[in-house]
């Protein structure tokens, strides 16, 4: 490739896509490189520099400086300290003679070429959209396929819609007018790419945001959002204002603005609830009009047993579990809707495993071990940090008193080194699964502590925890129970 051609491309190239012509010359370096490659050995390290100002180019090759007695030295990627006058490690680099090129090798810088500037285009495009990112935008239909749908959301530029992000049911034509959510999304080997969804949870934001003016000028608050795509959400809302309903803005006059964003949704039904701080609270506004009789928390699993009367089960629970799922979402802890009766019957059941731990760990009586249950202890924590009074109505003396919290000290120290050892191990049991530490948090968070649990899942409910693919999601819940088998 002649200088005065290098010179015309840039400047054509430049003009016509409007990209800076340092990105052009990088595009051609590393084409003429590539291209050049076929006259090399296959694992040498080519570079180019074409003169910015000239257009003449040079033909550069690396060589690491490696140590020759070296059973893994190779000639054509190492060379000697002595050979280069360098330390081991360092890079030599040495000008080779620029390769004259034959149609072939035109004809492959050229598809290099074209690829680097289509990719820079593309990331041009892409820093434009960044402000958009995760904001709602309309567009046009420009080409159906069987995967995806291709919308122009400017002159300039197009973002791609698969189809298992459009909602169930929905059909678009070409010409057909679409909203959805703007997602930049990195695609290994692609770069960054404008990606389109319809069934987010963004999307139930985003137009709530257009519907309720209040929303944008932060008087209101969405503060979380669970949502099946097509059927059911639920939203939280806050406001800051005390003198403002926040449900009442968000539903409108006779439900006008509620039902405008349902409308867009394909009339999927919209819960809207009051976000409260308190996650037990938000759990009970979550899941009305089904009452909650009572609710016991589990801090360290992040999970909830709720009780409700027979009356409300199937309500609390939902067609097929959505309404407690999608509740278990919003709040973010793992919930477990259980019957007035079965709540009775797991305290019981506590009790009576803490009355046998109490006896053996404290050694005391039977009936001092039932008067501290009875007086609101629930654990070794609680007994070890009492007020001493709370202990003179059922137990003589001082030194009696000191004892049993002394014990129950021991019993609590006790406990926390044995789960501190169980956490420990959970979590070198998920890492033989080569999960990532937010990934495992994600799982803990949700109760999934180990192999065993993690074993459990069907793929679905990994892939509510966790962002991976069905196939990923597939083979890690197989290797998880590949220890049951041997």
């Amino acid at each position: 490739m002649k200088s005065n051609e290098i010179l015309e491309v840039v400047d054509s190239v430049s003009t016509e896509k409007g990209l800076d012509k340092d990105l052009i010359f990088k595009a051609i370096e590393i084409a003429i490189a590539s291209a050049s490659q076929r006259h090399f050995h296959e694992d040498a390290d080519l570079f180019v520099k074409v003169n910015r100002q000239t257009g003449e180019y040079s033909t550069h090759r690396n060589w690491l400086v490696f140590d020759k007695d070296d059973e893994e030295f190779h000639h054509e990627t190492h060379i000697s300290s002595d050979d280069s006058k360098l330390n081991i490690g360092e890079i030599f680099s040495s000008e080779q003679e620029n390769i004259t090129f034959g149609r072939i090798e035109t004809q492959a810088a050229r598809q290099v070429m074209l690829q680097k500037v289509r990719e820079a285009e593309r990331e041009k495009v892409v820093e434009q959209f960044k402000s958009q990112n995760n904001k709602l935008v309309s567009g046009s239909v420009k080409r159906v396929t069987r995967d995806n749908i291709i919308v122009d959301i400017t002159h300039e530029a197009e973002a791609l819609l698969p189809r298992d992000k459009l909602m169930p049911g929905e059909i678009y034509k070409i010409n057909d007018r679409i909203r959805a959510v703007l997602q930049i999304i990195e695609i290994e080997g692609r770069g960054p790419q404008l990606m389109l969804n319809r069934s987010c949870p963004e999307m139930v934001t985003e137009l709530f945001s257009i519907e309720v003016p209040e929303i944008n000028e932060d008087i209101i608050e969405i503060r979380g959002v669970a949502r099946d795509a097509g059927s059911r959400s639920k939203i939280a809302v806050k406001t800051n204002d005390g003198r403002i309903d926040p449900v009442g803005a968000c539903v409108g006059m006779r439900g006008s603005r509620v039902q405008a964003v349902s409308s867009e949704l394909g009339n999927e039904r919209i819960d809207i609830i009051i976000y409260d701080d308190n996650p037990a609270q938000l759990v009970i506004n979550a899941l009305s009009p089904a009452k909650v009789e009572s609710i016991v928390m589990d801090e360290d699993s992040r999970s909830m047993d709720i009780a409700v009367n027979e009356d409300n089960l199937a309500l609390a629970i939902g067609s097929r579990g959505q309404n407690i799922r999608l509740a278990s979402k919003l709040v973010g802890w793992n919930l477990n809707i259980i019957s007035n009766e079965e709540a009775e019957a797991k305290v019981k059941v506590d009790e009576t495993e803490f009355l046998a731990k109490i006896i053996d760990s404290l050694e005391i009586k039977e009936e001092i071990a039932e008067q501290i249950i009875s007086s609101g202890f629930t654990s070794f924590d609680d007994i070890a940090y009492a007020d001493d009074k709370l202990f003179k109505d059922f137990i003589e003396t001082e030194d009696e008193i000191n004892k049993i919290k002394s014990a129950a000290e021991d019993a609590a120290l006790l406990e926390a080194m044995g789960a501190v050892t169980e956490e420990e191990d959970n979590v070198e049991s998920l890492t033989d699964l080569n999960l990532e530490e937010e990934n495992i948090q994600k799982l803990s968070n949700k109760g999934i502590k180990n192999k065993d649990d993690l074993a459990e899942l069907s793929i679905d409910e990994l892939k509510e925890i966790i962002d991976i693919s069905d196939d990923d999601a597939s083979k890690m819940i197989m290797k998880a129970r590949e220890h049951w088998f041997k």
